[in-house]
């Protein structure tokens, strides 16, 4: 008899005040005379008759924890009836009975948190009312939709300006605010964020343990993402890599159809999403379980790189500082190895390691997987602090071609970690899953 793998424990999900507290944080860095609208995600269809299943536009679930589609969040700083409004859809029995319950704008008062709630029939007529007055209106400069309702109910006001009315004078780009205040993480996001590495850790654990010559690539793509869904993990937070052989190399290779082949190694880049937060871990391993001295030797040199990296995730450094330090470190792997001549330091000015390594070694991780927030202050690396998280992922792709020593062509190796700054240091969220030639080895055998 089989045994169901065991069932992590999910951490508290956020709450209604949660959100709130967010709206209140945001909106202390508004003008007292401004406004900040922001839309949710709409569904989008996907043939005929069927939609895609609904992901919410992360922006908005940052500030409103809102699970529906076609809604709308506006900012109104001090106003005494209510700052915080939402419109949504509209309580509806029989789209119910097709689709599932609506919360519906009374609920979203007394459930939700909002101040005054208002359904989409109303919105436009009620939403130039309560911008009238307000000299600036903050959106989402990347959202082309809302822009067009914000010049639309610009142009509604400013066609009764004879009347008294006061249309906002500017609109002004809400991501400078928003995306710093979502860049760094609470300790209830990283408890989210630590369950979702949890829980993708765990899926690349079983795709080790079931890996073997003669399945396919999807193969073990299904055994993640069934580890997902077991977990309560709903999708991936990004489209699942299973790159085997030569596919390594690509780099978001997404086919997953090839078999596994004995003697290669495969590559698998996946992440499960828990609560709209992402895990982000990438694995390279023998399919047979064991490495071959080339693969093992190339394997370590990019183990070491991202090791010395992690150890220098701390406060004060930079994503720059970390990714020259790996550039370094894998150059002077790749000269050891042959797969470059030369004086390492005239190696990197030349940048002949793009060769192999084509990416940067580090990106935000959050609601997205590559997540908001600018790399930059004033022009210059932003140095990490506390609640900053960021994957790790150093990588060699060696192509498959003549100048190539034979035993290396064709091997493709990242190894990813979502790493959190802390007060004092890191903390690994993903270190569940093993990445040492060893431990990699004995976990497989075990397995098979």
């Amino acid at each position: 008899m089989t045994t169901a793998p065991a069932i992590l424990t999910a951490p508290a999900a956020l709450t209604a005040e949660n959100f709130h507290a967010r709206r209140q944080r945001l909106m202390a860095q508004l003008p007292q005379d401004a406004a900040a609208l922001v839309l949710s995600s709409g569904l989008a269809q996907r043939n005929r008759d069927s939609e895609y299943a609904f992901r919410q536009n992360s922006d908005f679930h940052y500030l409103t924890g809102w699970p529906e589609p076609e809604a709308a969040l506006l900012l109104l700083p001090g106003r005494a009836e209510g700052e915080s409004v939402l419109f949504c859809q509209e309580k509806d029995p029989l789209a119910e009975a097709w689709t599932g319950i609506r919360v519906g704008a009374e609920g979203a008062v007394a459930e939700a948190g909002f101040d005054q709630a208002f359904t989409n029939d109303a919105r436009d007529e009620v939403l130039a009312g309560l911008l009238d007055g307000r000299q600036r209106l903050y959106v989402l400069f990347e959202d082309e939709e809302a822009l067009v309702l914000a010049q639309s109910l610009r142009e509604e006001l400013a066609a009764g300006v004879r009347r008294g009315a006061r249309p906002p004078s500017a609109f002004e780009d809400l991501a400078p605010l928003l995306h710093e205040q979502r860049l760094i993480k609470d300790e209830r996001e990283i408890a989210l964020m630590r369950h979702a590495a949890e829980i993708s850790a765990r899926a690349h654990v079983r795709a080790m343990q079931i890996s073997r010559a003669g399945l396919h690539e999807y193969h073990l793509q299904a055994e993640i993402e069934h580890e997902f869904q077991w977990q309560g993990a709903p999708a991936p937070a990004y489209t699942s890599i299973v790159g085997g052989g030569v596919n390594a190399c690509v780099l978001h290779y997404i086919e997953n159809r090839a078999p596994l082949v004995e003697g290669e190694l495969v590559l698998i880049d996946a992440g499960a999403e828990f609560a709209l937060y992402a895990g982000d871990i990438t694995r390279t391993f023998p399919v047979n379980g064991r490495f071959s001295e080339p693969q093992r030797l190339l394997y370590d040199v990019v183990l070491k790189a991202q090791e010395r990296a992690i150890a220098a995730v701390v406060p004060g450094a930079t994503l720059v500082g970390i990714h020259q330090q790996v550039v370094h470190d894998l150059t002077t792997g790749l000269v050891e190895l042959g797969l470059l001549t030369g004086d390492v330091d005239e190696l990197i000015g030349d940048e002949a390691y793009r060769r192999f390594y084509l990416h940067s070694t580090s990106h935000w991780l959050g609601l997205d997987v590559h997540d908001v927030g600018s790399y930059r202050e004033n022009g210059e690396p932003r140095p990490l602090v506390p609640g900053m998280v960021l994957t790790v992922e150093p990588g060699l792709y060696i192509p498959d071609e003549a100048d190539i020593p034979r035993e290396y062509r064709g091997i493709g190796i990242r190894i990813e970690d979502d790493v959190v700054v802390t007060g004092n240091g890191h903390e690994v969220l993903s270190h569940g899953v093993p990445k040492s030639v060893a431990a990699i080895e004995a976990l497989m055998r075990e397995g098979a």
